[in-house]
């Protein structure tokens, strides 16, 4: 057992004569069982994730121009978060979707509602997204405020981004989610400049923590790389790598330097998921030599597919991957041990994770002064959350490790995440 507290098993010789290691956790099964189990497990899981939603956190946005009693709104929304909708895809949805729009997303006067002064009117949009613009007029007394309930009855962890100007000044912007419905715009307004941005920090701080407990890809991703670590320095050389490599694009998509496809992004991280969790297994299993080239083989004809115009992933980053895969497996057959290489994977899918945590701030169009606010104050609560997550889970990893059955929940694990990230890349990529 390693001073962590975790399983080290001694490996017989590999195919190149290097002596090495395989961290486990408790005995092997015998007779090949274990490896039936797991097979079993994770085609079970994948089974039931079929029929599931595939969709990934949703987040849309308000425009709010107010002139003194009446407001101009323009609403953004993904057109996959649209179909969530049962009724979307029936007759007369390109009419019930404006009128819940306008009666879900609301201003007011006080407890008077801000009536329409015409129905939405659908505007130009690249074909992936809504667009719509209305005009309502409030009551004469009452103080301001504005109410969003977008798709909180089909996606309770969705975020509204609303953004208000004020007779053609003081912009401002906040986040709505289901546990803060509503935003005093009177309130805020009368709050000092800097109270008013300190405040905006712990809201994105607080958005940062509540992206990544609901993220439930990342933390599969997290639990995927620190489910075979010897000690509490590994995983924290692996949280740090995959910390620097999401923080790097996070920045990067943020500021505008870079502009990835969403939907690809969106398939590369299921895709990096599914990698680490079958590392695991390769390392558990034995590093059978057919493992990294059946992977590879499906990659390459993936990218095949993709050049005849199959999928949202282009075929050179998916021939990348499968040259990336071949090299990686090779060089962690010549190490004693491999985990100490986790840190240089999670750094690099680390930098396609954060293209996907960027996605939530991207389309929110900060002002210049908000946009460092927010990019410290969102990156600030991931990291929070992350840490929280690993310190909730690496006691738990700890009793498992001392468990009889240590290695087979291990491996049980690592299969129903393997399971996971094969359904969330085929049908984001292909569904």
């Amino acid at each position: 057992m390693s001073p962590g507290g975790r399983w080290v098993e001694p490996r017989s010789r590999d195919r190149q004569g290097a002596d090495g290691v395989v961290v486990a956790r408790g005995q092997p099964l015998p007779d090949g069982r274990g490896s039936a189990v797991v097979l079993m497990v994770a085609a079970l899981l994948l089974g039931l994730a079929l029929p599931a939603a595939a969709h990934d956190r949703s987040t849309s946005y308000s425009t709010w121009d107010i002139r003194e009693r009446e407001a101009r709104v323009t609403v953004r929304l993904a057109l996959l978060d649209a179909s969530r909708f049962p009724w979307f895809s029936q007759p007369g949805a390109e009419e019930t979707l404006p009128r819940y729009l306008a009666d879900r997303l609301a201003l007011a006067a006080g407890d008077a509602h801000c009536a329409p002064i015409a129905p939405p009117r659908r505007l130009e949009a690249p074909p992936e997204r809504l667009v719509y613009e209305w005009r309502v007029r409030c009551p004469a007394d009452g103080e301001l405020s504005l109410r969003s309930e977008i798709l909180l009855d089909v996606a309770p962890s969705h975020l509204h981004f609303a953004r208000v100007r004020r007779d053609g000044v003081s912009l401002l912007e906040r986040v709505l989610s289901d546990g803060d419905r509503s935003w005093a715009l009177e309130s805020e307004a009368a709050e000092p400049e800097a109270e008013a941005g300190a405040a905006s920090v712990r809201d994105y701080v607080a958005l940062g923590i509540e992206h990544i407990l609901t993220g439930y890809d990342h933390l599969a991703f997290v639990l995927a790389l620190i489910l075979i670590e010897a000690s509490l320095w590994e995983v924290a050389k692996v949280v740090t790598g995959f910390t620097l490599g999401h923080s790097i694009t996070l920045a990067l998509a943020i500021l505008g330097l870079v502009s990835p496809d969403t939907a690809a992004v969106e398939a590369l991280i299921g895709l990096s998921i599914a990698l680490v969790a079958g590392e695991n297994l390769w390392l558990l299993g034995g590093r059978p030599w057919r493992v990294p080239w059946a992977l590879a083989a499906v990659l390459l004809l993936l990218a095949g597919a993709a050049l005849l115009g199959r999928g949202t992933v282009p075929g050179l980053t998916l021939g990348g991957l499968a040259l990336f895969t071949l090299c990686y497996f090779a060089l962690l057959e010549r190490v004693a041990q491999p985990v100490r290489l986790r840190w240089a994977v999670a750094f690099l899918f680390g930098l396609i994770h954060g293209f996907g945590f960027a996605s939530v701030l991207a389309e929110a169009h900060l002002s210049a002064d908000r946009l460092l606010r927010a990019l410290v104050g969102f990156n600030t609560g991931v990291e929070i959350g992350q840490i929280g997550v690993v310190l909730l889970l690496w006691p738990v990893l700890g009793l498992v490790a001392r468990a009889a059955a240590g290695r087979l929940v291990v491996e049980v694990a690592s299969a129903a995440v393997l399971a996971l990230g094969t359904f969330w890349f085929v049908t984001r990529a292909y569904g």
